[in-house]
């Protein structure tokens, strides 16, 4: 059975302490792969495995203080809380760095701010 998690019953922690106005939280890890060919086949025989990538991008109603006072220089730790009822998946992204931020705001709208950071690796922990 596949686990199921609301927004309203999870929060994004900047450095454990729980960032407000979260709207919305994306992420994808990328491990580089390169086939291994025997000589005389055109056949595979194994993959090696190369440098990852883990980026990430936070969206937040309006602003974020927290966020707004990083640095590109100064790592920080986010951790993604998701749940519903008793399920709990908890995402963790170490050593992230700031790589962009933009805001938007449209006519009848409220603006948001969107957060790109790079992490040295993410954990996932389904409960």
């Amino acid at each position: 059975m596949p686990t199921i998690v609301a927004a309203a019953e999870s929060q994004v922690l900047l450095d454990s302490k729980p960032i407000e106005g979260v709207r919305s939280i994306e992420y994808r890890s990328q491990q580089a792969r390169a086939n291994i060919y025997a000589l005389g086949s055109a056949e595979r025989v194994g993959v090696v495995t190369g440098p990852s990538v883990v980026e990430g991008r936070l969206t937040v109603a309006s602003a974020s203080a927290a966020l707004n006072g990083l640095t590109t220089e100064a790592a920080f730790q986010l951790s993604a809380q998701f749940a519903h009822g008793k399920g709990k998946v908890t995402v963790d992204f170490h050593d992230c760095f700031l790589l962009d931020r933009s805001f938007a705001l449209a006519v009848g709208e409220f603006g948001e701010t969107v957060y790109t950071f790079s992490a040295t690796r993410v954990d996932e922990k389904f409960e």
